[in-house]
């Protein structure tokens, strides 16, 4: 294992390792805020309300 830290310089490795890791874990909150299950700052958004107009069928003579 040590001959790979002999390869790559351990504190660029490591930085790029971290960047990468940041970015991503700000890629996936910013994802799971923009549903509507898993938003934890605006909760579930209101249901959307059905229309107010209903069609009336006419009755059929018995």
């Amino acid at each position: 294992m040590y001959k790979i830290w002999l390869l790559f310089d351990p504190r660029r490795t490591l930085v790029a390792l971290f960047t990468f890791l940041f970015i991503l874990a700000l890629l996936i909150h910013f994802i799971l805020l923009s549903t509507d299950r898993f938003n934890w700052l605006e909760g579930p958004k209101a249901p959307r309300a059905a229309n107010a107009q209903t069609l009336v069928l006419p009755q059929m003579p018995a």
